[in-house]
């Protein structure tokens, strides 16, 4: 595990700037959950992150999370994982029977998906509508000012229980006013949980009112290719 010595300390580092963020915001650092983000790392480095106290984990694709997370969760009941990346229709399935949060629910098609699995496998992730917040082609999500109308289909024609909404900010940009949109959203469709923030801005995000905050590289390091 000596290859995966720097997890502990890093993980240490980013819950002392968490209690920091949060303290500065005049909220207490138990209000953040840090979802440490595995995508491509191996297994051997979520048992370093396991090793060190973490248990909520995020990956950004289904197939990968059933190769590394079976073993993990059968040693490690206390895990979390969190789906963060796009969710096909096609792996909706995969993805009930996987994942304790699903963050990327963004189209009507996905919705009735999650709702008849959910039914079928009588298992119920939360779930969360990821927002485009910038409004960006290249990135899935809800445009801004489409959310208030895909929340209330969700809620009262599919009949989902919706736990929070997600975004990512464009990159370059100051991401706090796109923060504070996502959290204006969530006031006024009665939603309490914001995952926002990554490694580069998770502080400015917790400032903002993050409840989740997603952190990748600043954790594991740099991304092996797949």
């Amino acid at each position: 595990m000596e290859e995966f010595d720097h997890i502990a300390g890093n993980l240490a580092e980013i819950r002392a700037h968490i209690a920091a963020a949060a303290e500065s915001a005049g909220r207490s650092g138990a209000e953040v959950t840090l979802v440490a983000v595995a995508k491509t790392h191996p297994a051997s480095a979520v048992e370093a992150a396991l090793a060190a106290g973490q248990t909520v984990f995020g990956e950004n694709r289904v197939q990968e999370a059933e190769a590394k997370y079976p073993p993990l969760r059968a040693a490690h009941p206390e895990m979390r994982l969190h789906l963060i990346g796009p969710l096909q229709t096609n792996k909706v399935r995969d993805a009930v029977a996987l994942f304790d949060v699903i963050e990327t629910v963004d189209r009507e098609k996905l919705a009735r998906a999650l709702a008849a699995e959910m039914q079928r496998q009588g298992r119920a992730p939360q779930l969360f509508v990821q927002v485009n917040i910038g409004e960006e082609p290249q990135k899935a999500g809800v445009a801004p000012q489409e959310a208030d109308a895909f929340i209330r289909l969700c809620r009262e024609e599919i009949g989902l229980n919706l736990a929070g909404l997600m975004c990512i900010p464009p990159a370059e940009r100051d991401p706090a006013p796109y923060f504070a949109l996502l959290r204006e959203i969530a006031r006024r469709n009665d939603i309490a949980m914001l995952s926002m923030g990554m490694s580069g801005d998770y502080e400015t995000a917790i400032r903002m009112g993050a409840t989740l905050v997603r952190v990748g590289t600043a954790i594991f390091g740099a991304r092996p290719k797949p």
